[in-house]
């Protein structure tokens, strides 16, 4: 879409692949285990751990913090989403001292690319995730009206291959309707605009889905959320995933000793210290949070899934 756009790839690049970067592991459920865990330090936010990594935590050269990347690059990363308002996580406030971020505006073309690219991608994947796990059916999916349309013009094209392997098929058609609608309507929003200041002074989002596209996907969101998201599997999951990571916090915060020698806090400052926790158990993948658990703890019901 960048390319397309006649928009900076790689700055597109660099946001795609880093705006994540903060998530601790099992994503949205270990987030809101950790904010839960660090309530008395402030809280934890992903994108603003994004921030904190890139800018402090990741330190590879010898005489700076961070990892010097640009300007742009780090106010595309804190407002992906749209200007922050309001009472600013921590780890953001800190990152914006350093680097003044104009949180109040919109971002670049690119930063806002990366974020409507990041909706069509886990849409689509969690469909073709969903499918897999059997969590729903083709059946069923297709009581959705895009992925509907979507699927007859895949069966108008392969009216002689089997359906099992439409399927992908199926998943790159959508994709491609939404990323095309993507590309024509920021075009119609951004036509009269000339520079990136022409971008930010706006005052609202130039790259995204028209609105006919915008009400198809929230649809489509909605099935994800009743089908996948919001599924009895799904939530023992997420449960138990809390449950790990509210221990690993409480076990290091009660004795810092179990902690890798470079990761344990320095003097004894409750927040410092609970930030310092919060930085390595967020740096952590799922299948390393859990043997730090079963380590600690035993056998977790999440071994064999992880």
């Amino acid at each position: 879409m960048a390319r397309a756009l006649g928009l900076n790839e790689d700055l597109t690049e660099a946001l795609c692949l880093a705006h994540d970067i903060g998530h601790p592991p099992f994503g949205h459920a270990g987030e809101d285990a950790l904010t839960a865990a660090m309530a008395a330090a402030g809280g934890f936010d992903h994108n603003a751990h994004t921030l904190r990594l890139l800018t402090r935590l990741e330190s590879p050269y010898p005489r700076f913090d961070g990892l010097n990347l640009g300007w742009e690059t780090l106010e595309g990363l804190a407002k992906h989403n749209g200007p922050v308002t309001g009472p600013l996580p921590w780890a953001l406030a800190e990152a914006n001292a350093a680097f003044d971020l104009a949180l109040d505006s919109w971002p670049g073309l690119e930063a806002q690319i990366a974020a409507i690219a990041d909706d069509i991608a886990y849409d689509n994947h969690d469909i073709d995730d969903g499918l897999r796990a059997g969590l729903f059916t083709l059946g069923e999916l297709l009581a959705v009206p895009l992925v509907a349309e979507a699927w007859a013009a895949v069966k108008a094209r392969c009216p002689d291959v089997a359906e099992a392997r439409l399927v992908p098929e199926l998943v790159r058609d959508l994709i491609g309707r939404m990323v095309n609608d993507v590309l024509a309507e920021t075009e119609r929003r951004a036509r009269d605009l000339r520079a990136v200041e022409d971008v930010r002074a706006a005052g609202r989002q130039l790259a995204g889905f028209s609105p006919a596209m915008a009400a198809a996907e929230r649809a489509l969101k909605r099935f994800l959320y009743a089908h996948m998201y919001d599924s009895p599997e799904v939530k023992a999951v997420r449960v138990e995933a809390q449950a790990i990571l509210a221990k690993l916090f409480a076990a290091y915060r009660d004795d810092p000793a179990l902690l890798p020698e470079e990761w344990r806090p320095e003097g004894n400052e409750p927040v410092a210290a609970a930030r310092r926790i919060g930085d390595f158990i967020a740096g952590m993948t799922d299948r390393y949070a859990v043997r730090r658990y079963e380590a600690l703890f035993g056998p977790s019901a999440l071994h064999e899934r992880f």
